[in-house]
């Protein structure tokens, strides 16, 4: 096996794991373990780094840190509530901890532990949370489709959605260096790389304009900037100019920008691999409605309801997160 977890030579049966089944598209482009790698070369530079998992490491991607520096690794077992009490208890002692397990479990079921242990002391614990949203198969025990609405009202929590392995790999050293506690919604495995091709910088709490566009305006986050991408290309071929606005950072949120993108005259699509319920959907409606700014907006995003299980694929066509659904819900809409 690589660093990555995958063979190194040879050849293997194809497979796909409803679990960890990759949510990259046909051909693009992707980096192994972005998050894995991105905090091992973190670790390097800064002594105080560490590392935790509820032992999911191979499938947060954490294994890569913890074959790196495994006397700076913390296997806690099935016990998100110790890890993230452990977490805290490494951070009062000086130490910057990333804890990683799946969101639904950092998020449901540790939830407590996360608001009083670590956001209400402001410590510098770093959750790391794998699955988020529809990004596996397994229905709704381990599908965080709702962490987001969870998490925003938690006072002092920094919340971050990377679009890709660019966002990821630069977004873990910004939040190392964040004082307060953060929440990660990370993409694992082989995933996308497409940032590079935008001359994009991740900064915290700010949104990025990926491109320009007088008909349509996505503002997307997570997974769905790069289906946002996608869809915006094709729609050139209908004569349909479309922008990209990416916001990799949920919380603290970038009104001025939102505002400012969504007060054009022109139909705005919201974009988030998370319900229409407390996420990216509600948070552009309130800006808007604050700002006194009114816009013929549309949201894409995850019914208010336990989803099915499935190949992933087929699930992201049925809940409208696929190229061709954004686009067909663009011609209607326009």
């Amino acid at each position: 096996m690589n660093a990555a977890g995958a063979p190194a030579t040879g050849t293997r049966r194809l497979t796909t794991s409803a679990m960890i089944a990759s949510i990259a598209e046909e051909g693009q482009r992707t980096t192994k373990a972005p998050f894995g790698h991105a905090l091992a070369r973190l670790a390097g530079e800064r002594p105080d780094i560490v590392g935790l998992s509820a032992d999911l490491a191979k499938y947060t991607d954490m294994h890569v840190f913890r074959e790196a520096y495994p006397a700076r690794f913390f296997q806690m077992g099935m016990a998100e509530q110790a890890m993230l009490g452990a977490a805290a208890g490494l951070a009062k002692s000086g130490l910057t901890p990333f804890a990683s397990t799946y969101s639904v479990f950092a998020t449901r079921r540790a939830y407590d532990f996360l608001c009083l242990d670590i956001a209400e002391p402001g410590l510098n614990v770093n959750v790391v949370g794998a699955l988020p949203g529809l990004t596996t198969g397994y229905g709704p025990s381990h599908q965080a489709t709702e962490d987001l609405a969870i998490l925003r009202a938690m006072p002092g929590l920094t919340i971050v959605d990377p679009a890709d392995s660019v966002d990821i790999e630069q977004a873990v050293p910004v939040l190392a260096a964040h004082p307060g506690p953060t929440y990660l919604r990370l993409l694992r495995g082989a995933v996308p790389t497409v940032l590079d091709e935008y001359d994009y910088t991740f900064r915290l709490g700010r949104a990025a304009e990926l491109r320009g566009g007088r008909d349509v305006l996505f503002i997307s986050t997570g997974l769905m900037t790069v289906r946002a991408l996608s869809a915006a290309r094709e729609l050139e071929r209908d004569h349909v100019d479309a922008a990209v606005l990416h916001v990799p950072t949920i919380k603290p949120f970038d009104h001025e920008a939102v505002v400012r993108e969504a007060a054009k005259d022109r139909l705005v699509v919201t974009l988030e691999n998370h319900s229409v319920i407390g996420g990216l959907a509600e948070s552009v409606a309130s800006s808007l409605a604050f700002a006194r700014v009114t816009a013929h907006l549309v949201p894409v995003g995850l019914p208010d309801e336990f989803l099915a299980a499935g190949a992933l694929p087929t699930l992201h066509d049925r809940y409208g997160l696929s190229v061709a659904a954004i686009k067909d819900l663009v011609r209607r809409e326009l």
